[in-house]
């Protein structure tokens, strides 16, 4: 798992090379090419079958934006790019894949996606809780809120189906114990790979 941040239109470009027009919406598939997800919103308060919500509107307010978009190469790395607009500014955020879509409150997103399910009633093992397993996506946004992410990693984001991306209140720790852990959770978009 590597993380990157270079400008967005270099990220965008790679990721969506060959890539069809239709790919903004759905997930695509195409003969000997990869799989395309792509999810956007604009962030407000809960509302039923809302693709982005926010939280905490003080940390995330309502109308900034946030875009997602993950590519897969058979035989090789999934790459994952999230742009986002309008936050706070300078400030440092976390941020991961969870494996059910945005509800009214943080928590209905469910827990972080991992490639290697732990075990049940394990939390904070770095075995498990760590960036090669699930796909972190901490951020430091620019002094106009703005920020660009990505990660790749090798991990199977197809099977978390309708899932999102959440956003959370600090970057994430990687201590035994505390291994995952990110804070709060102030917003969230609906992700379907």
């Amino acid at each position: 798992m590597r993380r990157f941040s270079i400008p967005s239109a270099i990220v965008l470009a790679v990721l969506t090379a060959a890539a069809p027009t239709a790919a903004v919406a759905q997930p695509v598939e195409k003969a000997n090419q990869s799989a395309s997800t792509h999810s956007y919103g604009s962030f407000d308060h809960y509302e039923k079958g809302a693709t982005a919500v926010t939280y905490e509107p003080s940390e995330v307010p309502v109308g900034s934006t946030a875009g997602f978009l993950a590519r897969e190469i058979p035989g090789k790395h999934t790459g994952v790019v999230a742009t986002l607009r309008g936050l706070r500014p300078d400030r440092d955020y976390g941020a991961h894949v969870h494996t059910k879509p945005c509800g009214k409150t943080g928590s209905a997103a469910g827990p972080h996606f991992q490639q290697e399910q732990a075990p049940e009633g394990v939390s904070g093992d770095p075995a498990y809780a760590n960036p090669h397993n699930e796909v972190w996506l901490d951020f430091h946004t620019d002094e106009a809120g703005n920020a660009v992410t990505g990660s790749f990693g090798d991990w199977d984001l197809e099977r978390a189906g309708k899932a999102s991306m959440v956003i959370h209140e600090h970057h994430t720790r990687s201590a035994p114990g505390e291994a995952g852990e990110a804070g709060d959770r102030l917003a969230c978009l609906t992700v379907e790979f």
